[in-house]
């Protein structure tokens, strides 16, 4: 049974895991149902949280992304410079109770400007095991970890600001090599489909 809409109050670390599902729900439904009620969350919860999170996003007031994520989100678990080719940003990093294997990392540039926010491993975690096409279920793991384990990958626009894609070759259970493009949300694999 759906759990009652929750009057709006200030916007919480759950419903920023909401808005992470809303974006998941078009390629995963069962698992973004799932992870729901695990947050005892409705899916009118899902919409309402990710209409606020837009609404705050496109506020002509909104403030920055850097400041928008740490008023949402806290204090980060982590913050560490980090060296992207020739650019310094620093990395921050907060705990996601529904992925507690993953941390949602934002880099931000030395005026605050945020480079990119997504799931990531957290450190210490154990990354899954890669080696197949059978290996690459959905949520199973993050951009970077498929660009390493499949390399060289080719980086693929994404559909919306929050999805990325890689093609890359990988081989299945018998060994047969295809030609593999994996879907990302929020960092996340979401799906992939295969070629001979």
């Amino acid at each position: 049974m759906s759990s009652p809409q929750r009057p709006a109050g200030p916007f919480t670390p759950r419903d920023f895991q909401l808005v992470l599902l809303r974006r998941m729900a078009d390629h995963n439904p069962d698992l973004v149902a799932d992870a729901r009620r695990t947050l005892d969350a409705s899916l009118a919860d899902m919409r309402e949280a990710n209409k606020r999170w837009q609404a705050m996003v496109r506020s002509p007031r909104a403030r920055s992304a850097a400041a928008r994520y740490r008023s949402v989100l806290g204090r980060p678990e982590s913050a560490a410079p980090r060296r992207i080719g020739d650019l310094d940003c620093e990395a921050r990093q907060w705990p996601v109770p529904l992925w507690p294997d993953l941390r949602f990392e934002v880099l931000c540039g030395p005026d605050g400007q945020v480079w990119n926010e997504w799931l990531v491993r957290a450190p210490g975690a154990a990354a899954p095991a890669l080696h197949t096409v059978e290996d690459l279920t959905a949520w199973s793991c993050t951009v970077d970890e498929a660009a390493r384990a499949f390399a060289p990958a080719r980086p693929l626009e994404g559909t919306a600001p929050t999805r990325w894609g890689l093609a890359f070759t990988a081989p299945d259970a018998s060994g047969a090599r295809h030609t593999v493009v994996a879907e990302f949300t929020w960092g996340l694999l979401q799906r992939t489909r295969t070629e001979r």
